[in-house]
C-alpha cells in the first residue's frame, strides 16, 4: 500500500469520529478534483467502501438505476489508524478488506453497534498492541507526558495529525481523558490521567 498523504489520513481520522464511520462530510479545505484523487488510495487500497446509503446519511453518489451510495472506513481504515475494528452491521460488507471494492450493496438500515460507550455516547474501541496510537497512549499515560513535537517524533506524524488524534479518537472513541499544561523547559505537555 502506498504511504498515505496528511489529507487521506485527515479523511481516514474524521470518519473514525462518526458512528456511522461515513467519510462524508469531507474536511472544508478538500475541494473539487482533489476529492477524487484522495479517495482513489483510500478506495483501491480496501481502506473505504462504497455501500448503499441510508436514511439521514451524507450521500456520496447517485447509481444510474437510482441507488444512493455512501463511503464507509472498513476496518482495514481502522487498523492504518491504530483502532481496533468495529463489530457492526457493516462488518459483514467489510470482511475481507484487501483491495475488493466490489462490496455487496445493503438493502436495509444498519442498527447501532452493542457496544460499550464513552461520555458522550459513542462506542468506545479498543487499541491494538504495537500501533501508533498504542505508543501514543504509553506516552500520554507516562508521569512526564508527553509534547507535540516529542509525539510527532515517535510516530512519524505531522503536528496537525497528533493535535486531531488528541481531540478525536482518544476523547471520542477511547473515551481518554486528555488534559494539558504548559510547563517552562517543554512548553505544552499532554498526559491521561489513570
Amino acid at each position: 500500500m502506498a504511504k498515505l498523504t496528511d489529507t487521506q489520513l485527515l479523511v481516514l481520522s474524521s470518519a473514525s469520529q462518526r458512528s456511522s464511520l461515513n467519510l462524508l462530510p469531507m474536511p472544508n479545505h478538500l475541494k473539487g478534483g482533489a476529492i477524487p484523487k484522495v479517495l482513489h488510495v483510500l478506495l483501491t487500497s480496501g481502506l473505504v467502501v462504497e455501500v448503499e446509503a441510508v436514511e439521514d446519511e451524507p450521500v456520496w453518489r447517485r447509481m444510474d438505476d437510482g441507488r444512493e451510495t455512501r463511503l464507509i472506513l472498513t476496518n482495514d481504515g481502522l487498523a492504518v489508524l491504530g483502532i481496533e475494528p468495529v463489530t457492526s452491521p457493516d462488518a459483514a460488507l467489510q470482511a475481507g478488506g484487501g483491495g475488493d471494492v466490489a462490496v455487496p450493496v445493503k438493502t436495509s438500515a444498519p442498527e447501532a453497534p452493542v457496544a460499550p460507550t464513552g461520555a458522550n455516547g459513542a462506542p468506545v474501541r479498543k487499541t491494538r498492541d504495537g500501533t501508533k496510537q498504542a505508543k501514543l497512549i504509553a506516552m500520554l499515560k507516562a508521569p512526564a507526558g508527553a509534547t507535540i513535537a516529542e509525539i510527532a517524533e515517535a510516530t512519524g506524524w505531522q503536528s496537525h495529525t497528533v493535535r486531531g488524534v488528541l481531540a478525536g479518537p482518544l476523547k471520542k472513541k477511547l473515551g481518554l481523558e486528555v488534559a494539558s499544561a504548559k510547563e517552562d523547559q517543554r512548553g505544552r505537555v499532554y498526559r491521561i490521567a489513570d
